[in-house]
């Protein structure tokens, strides 16, 4: 049997947590930053990605880009303790976790099928936990290998899961262009 790798990833997490905490928030073009000349967009809700948003953006050219931008303080203490939530959850599943960063991690389920079922199957049940406890999305790609789970998770947003089996690896690989690959980029 080939390795079961799911990649987690929170959906606009910090922006997320806001919208989550905040529902009068939701559908508006929210950004996670300071509020100074100087700032830096931390986050972008979906809605405000739609205008070109995204982190590490200046907050002077997010706000350039649209007008109806709302700028939310960060509250890294809250995010922190809602990452170990999902962690948490992440731990019922598997104790092979290999966190990336606050938001996101590796979870090799290969020795979970057994017990919790096929790996789209614990990607589901994994992504539902974190919705129905912490009202929270993510997306979730499933792989023999860390690379394509990773990269199979970005395809998937917002919210979705993507399954790519041993034998479509060089099918999917082919078909994505290289600025897609993880660690290669622009």
């Amino acid at each position: 049997m080939s390795r079961a790798i799911i990649h987690v990833d929170m959906d606009a997490f910090f922006a997320s947590v806001e919208i989550r905490d905040n529902p009068e928030l939701a559908g508006l073009p929210v950004v996670v930053s300071g509020d100074s000349d100087r700032s830096v967009v931390a986050a972008a809700s979906y809605e405000a990605r739609r205008y070109g948003i995204h982190s590490a953006m200046p907050l002077v050219e997010a706000k350039r880009r649209c007008g109806s931008l709302v700028p939310v303080a960060g509250r890294h203490e809250v995010y922190r303790s809602v990452s170990a939530d999902v962690f948490r959850i992440f731990e019922r599943f598997t104790p092979q976790i290999e966190p990336l960063s606050i938001d996101e991690a590796f979870l090799d389920v290969t020795g979970s099928v057994k017990l919790l079922g096929a790996p789209d199957v614990i990607a589901r049940n994994i992504r539902a936990a974190i919705f129905e406890e912490l009202s929270l999305p993510a997306s979730a790609g499933v792989a023999p290998n860390k690379f394509v789970a990773k990269l199979a998770s970005g395809l998937a947003k917002p919210n979705g899961q993507l399954v790519v089996s041993a034998s479509e690896l060089d099918e999917f690989l082919s078909g994505q262009p290289i600025e897609k690959m993880w660690g290669v980029g622009k």
